[in-house]
């Protein structure tokens, strides 16, 4: 059964009877048919009014929907070949971030990304996509390994933030996440990040410092979850509505001030109601990133990249 966000309740009574009403149809009540598809007509229309004024903190809401498609997803349906590599070669592997070799529409590519899981076990597993720091160790061991054999690195981003236990902590959880910054800044390949689902503070652009940022339509890209931001500024979880609209973590909004340089069309009704085409959405633009970036010398690359990171928030005097 489809899961509905609190927004969405009024569709989900028009869902509801259309689904009522088909049973009818199926079971040969004929007379049902102009009603079903006066309703269908209306249904269609109400998702897409509702899912084009979406505020800010719905949008998170729907960055967050347990039907987005995860890291599993989107290399089952775009890396062909695909051969997954394990661990830090320190510590020990981390499921939150998942990363391996495999070919994008013909190329050979590094990917990788924050797999939350699905069920209580596979999040229990995966630690809901929130990485400890051999795994930003493990990514930028791939970084590294791509960087060798020439190859582009795409990087999927979909985390709440860094896991921010104690165990972490002392195992270096900020240091890890600033040498995998440092890695991504400083590697002499392509480097396509994405931001399909939440994007967390340190936790995600440990994966994003990368030469394009592309992002989902419905994705949200922040310093702090607009809960934590609520609680820091007000000391009140209700405010958190107000902390997503303050905190300007909408595609549209991290377009204009030019931290992301493409926003990826969603499917009416947001990834979660067509994970296929939205997955097809963004191998669209990924591809076409990376035809763009093809060529280019390694020493440029990398020093576009610094440059683009630099300029961000730069006042022109």
């Amino acid at each position: 059964m489809r899961s509905y966000l609190e927004f969405e309740k009024p569709l989900a009574e028009l869902e509801a009877k259309i689904a009522e009403l088909k049973q009818l149809a199926a079971d040969g009540n004929a007379d049902m048919a102009d009603e079903l598809t006066r309703l269908e007509n209306k249904a269609a229309q109400q998702l897409q009014s509702t899912y084009a004024k979406l505020s800010a903190w719905q949008k998170t809401q729907v960055a967050r929907h347990q039907e987005r498609p995860h890291f599993a997803e989107y290399v089952a349906g775009l890396i062909q070949d695909y051969t997954p590599l394990c661990g830090d070669r320190a510590f020990a592997d981390d499921a939150a971030i998942q990363g391996g070799l495999g070919r994008f529409r013909g190329r050979a590519v590094m990917v990788m990304g924050h797999e939350k899981g699905r069920g209580t076990e596979g999040r229990v597993k995966h630690n809901f996509g929130m990485a400890k720091p051999e795994g930003y160790r493990k990514a930028i061991r791939l970084m590294r390994l791509a960087e060798r054999f020439r190859l582009p690195v795409i990087t999927l981003v979909d985390t709440s933030g860094a896991y921010p236990g104690v165990a972490a902590e002392e195992r270096g959880q900020a240091e890890a996440i600033a040498r995998a910054i440092d890695c991504c800044l400083d590697i002499r390949v392509p480097l396509v990040a994405a931001i399909v689902g939440e994007g967390g503070s340190g936790g995600a652009v440990a994966l994003a410092a990368a030469n394009k940022v592309l992002m989902f339509e419905h994705a949200v890209y922040s310093v702090i979850s607009p809960e934590g931001c609520a609680a820091i500024l007000w000391n009140a979880g209700d405010k958190a509505q107000d902390a997503a609209e303050a905190l300007k973590l909408t595609a549209a909004d991290l377009h204009k001030l030019k931290v992301v340089d493409e926003i990826v069309p969603e499917p009416v009704g947001g990834a979660h109601r067509d994970p296929n085409g939205a997955i097809k959405s963004l191998g669209d633009a990924l591809e076409t990133q990376l035809r763009g970036l093809q060529g280019q010398e390694p020493g440029a690359l990398r020093e576009a990249r610094r440059r683009k990171f630099l300029d961000i928030g730069s006042v022109g005097l």
